[in-house]
């Protein structure tokens, strides 16, 4: 099985940087071993369940199909996390970023300003606690940089990580290379918030219908119909039906909350 675990991780490009941006202990191999475990195990459980309702034997054949699906779902959880942790960055960005400007205009140090960092935000601040502590056992600052900035999963946190180093190592002023790349990442931020705002309403009317409106009527036109037809539905139906309903109900909530752009709350 180690064979089969180390040729799926290799079929993910980039697996073991993803792992590092999801500030994973994993490695590659145990992180595979981990998703074929759990989709071999959530998937006979599912399975038993329909054949305890259905009694019918033919279920099983739905289980290579159910384990491919569960496989395929739980190998992206770690591109779930890192894209979580990048909504989460993204949040934060432009108040630490003003918040070491600030710092620096008011003459603290570098190493200072990133300890301070650390003290002031939740989600930002393990990052620099890690160039902190980088540099604390022996690490040159332009090295901590590079290794931070290698790991961070937060396209916008590593400008402002780039910015900085390379400030750093011309001599430039810090603060005012900074607050360009802050009120550009501002801008976008502004886009991506109007872009969200014109297509919510179509999201919310397909939802509406596909989620609310089509189901209500169609299992009601089940029940008209299978009582013409002298159809007897039966738990196993019902069953699917509701499955079915409840992931087309968390399928529509979760687009609607990943394309919620990052706002601080």
């Amino acid at each position: 099985m180690t064979f089969l675990y180390k040729w799926l991780a290799r079929q993910i490009p980039g697996l073991d940087l993803k792992l590092k941006e999801a500030r994973m202990s994993d490695t590659d191999e145990s992180y595979m071993k981990k998703t074929w475990q759990g989709s071999m195990f959530l998937s006979l459980g599912l399975t038993l369940v329909f054949f305890l309702f259905t009694k019918k034997l033919l279920i099983f054949l739905v289980f290579p199909i159910m384990f491919l699906f569960m496989f395929s779902y739980l190998a992206r959880g770690v591109d779930v996390k890192i894209s979580k942790m990048k909504r989460e960055i993204d949040k934060e960005i432009l108040f630490a970023g003003k918040f070491i400007i600030i710092e620096l205009e008011s003459g603290v140090p570098l190493y200072t300003t990133f300890k301070n960092v650390v003290l002031n935000y939740e989600t930002i601040g393990p990052y620099f606690n890690e160039l902190v502590d980088k540099v604390d056992l022996g690490t040159d600052m332009e090295d901590a940089l590079n290794e931070v900035i290698a790991a961070t999963p937060s396209p916008n946190l590593r400008k402002v990580l780039w910015q900085i180093l390379n400030s750093f190592k011309t001599g430039s002023n810090i603060t005012g290379s900074l607050s360009i790349v802050l009120d550009q990442i501002g801008r976008e931020q502004q886009i991506i918030i109007k872009e969200y705002g014109k297509k919510l309403n179509p999201i919310a009317m397909f939802y509406m219908m596909a989620a609310i409106i089509v189901p209500s009527l169609g299992i009601t036109m089940l029940a008209v119909l299978a009582s013409f037809i002298g159809w007897k539905i039966s738990l196993g139906v019902l069953l699917v039906l509701v499955v079915v309903l409840a992931f087309v109900q968390f399928m529509f909530l979760a687009v609607i909350k990943s394309s919620r752009p990052p706002m601080a709350v």
